[in-house]
């Protein structure tokens, strides 16, 4: 096995919780920072975390990091790297790039520099004199400067790991997948406790909330562009889905229900849940968030309902705030987040949040309001 640093890409806001998903895998040497999660390990850690991480956007292996003030120390440095040990004779290798605070500026400029570096390498690796046909696989290089540090990248994820594979179709402003497992994962929700979201959407978040449930590998239903990588033996893969497959909890039951007001909506939902085999697990109905009722207690709703960015808007959300927080009133065991760029959103609820934390939906920023409820009594023994 090949020892390998690896990162972790995530939304801002969401790194402590990709760090900690990291840890409980059991990967070493965790380094946080801001949008990335660092860790060490070989080709089962890298299989492994595109399976299991639920909130990352992207696994990328780290070929090399250094300083670079000049093209040609981004050059030099760059054809340095062991670009063999990772992409064939034939691989495809496109370089995208980002630069950020710092001297060499010009994007097209570093990419341009970047892959002629690595042709080089590549050149002298393989013996070869022409140019490489590239129609294999696929090694996507990313070279990522801030304040003057490179860091050059391949992405092992191909489609970023928000496409778990059973959402074809969705609505106008979905929440992506990897955010709504955050949400979720930011709650005191457990398999044995009821869950809603009264504003589904095409069904994301009661989807994400089965999946973590019952323990599903999120990644269990996709592919990845590092399966088809040759120095990665296909039987890490097969060995990696088997075991995912055996700690599934896939009769688990779960009391999970999404509503919207919209029957489009609802039958998107249906239809998403089906694809991720759902369909006996999540109830989905047509309501208005008004008329939420509920028999259970100590429940958790879960929920990114509209924000009225639009100026039209505005006060038909404020009185869907408001019709959330009558409905809710009378479920004091319920433990209620909510994420909205509505800045108004506790003024309309009608009630302070317990806790509120800063998130980015997107390239929005937000607020994820909680409200805990109460506590279930403690059972004495004898």
């Amino acid at each position: 096995m090949t020892q390998l640093r690896l990162l972790a890409t995530a939304a801002m806001g969401l790194e402590a919780l990709v760090a900690n998903e990291v840890r409980a895998l059991g990967f070493e040497n965790v380094k946080v920072e801001n949008g990335k999660v660092y860790f060490d390990g070989d080709e089962k850690t890298l299989v492994k975390a595109n399976l299991w991480l639920r909130t990352a956007d992207r696994v990328k292996l780290v070929v090399g990091e250094f300083k670079a003030e000049t093209f040609d120390e981004l050059f030099e440095q760059t054809k340095a790297l062991p670009w063999a040990d990772f992409i064939p004779e034939d691989g495809e290798f496109p370089v995208i790039g980002r630069s950020v605070k710092s001297k060499l500026f010009s994007v097209s400029d570093c990419q341009a520099i970047v892959k002629k570096a690595v042709v080089d390498n590549l050149k002298t690796a393989y013996n070869r004199k022409t140019w490489f046909p590239e129609d294999g696989a696929l090694y996507r290089i990313e070279v990522a400067i801030h304040k003057d540090i490179a860091t050059l990248t391949l992405d092992t994820s191909g489609t970023g790991l928000h496409k778990r594979g059973y959402r074809e179709l969705h609505s106008g402003a979905p929440i992506k997948e990897t955010m709504a497992a955050a949400l979720i994962m930011l709650t005191n929700w457990t398999p044995d406790k009821p869950f809603a979201d009264p504003f589904c959407g095409s069904g994301t978040l009661p989807i994400e909330a089965a999946m973590i449930g019952q323990n599903i590998a999120p990644g269990l239903n996709r592919e990845f562009a590092s399966e088809k990588w040759n120095w990665i033996d296909k039987k890490v893969w097969y060995e990696a889905v088997g075991e995912a497959q055996d700690v599934a909890k896939y009769d688990l039951p779960l009391e999970i229900q999404g509503s919207d007001i919209d029957h489009k909506m609802i039958e998107l939902s249906k239809n998403n849940a089906n694809e991720a085999g759902f369909e006996d697990f999540i109830t989905f109905k047509q309501m208005q968030v008004r008329d939420f009722t509920t028999r259970k207690d100590y429940g958790c709703l879960v929920t990114n309902p509209p924000y009225g960015e639009r100026l039209g808007e505005r006060e038909e959300v404020a009185q869907m705030y408001r019709d959330l927080g009558m409905a809710m009133k009378p479920y004091d065991t319920w433990s209620v987040y909510v994420i909205t760029s509505n800045e108004n959103f506790e003024e309309y609820y009608g009630r302070s949040a317990t806790k509120k934390r800063k998130l980015y939906n997107g390239d929005l920023k937000t607020d994820y309001y909680q409200y805990f409820g109460k506590r279930p009594p403690r059972q004495h023994q004898g």
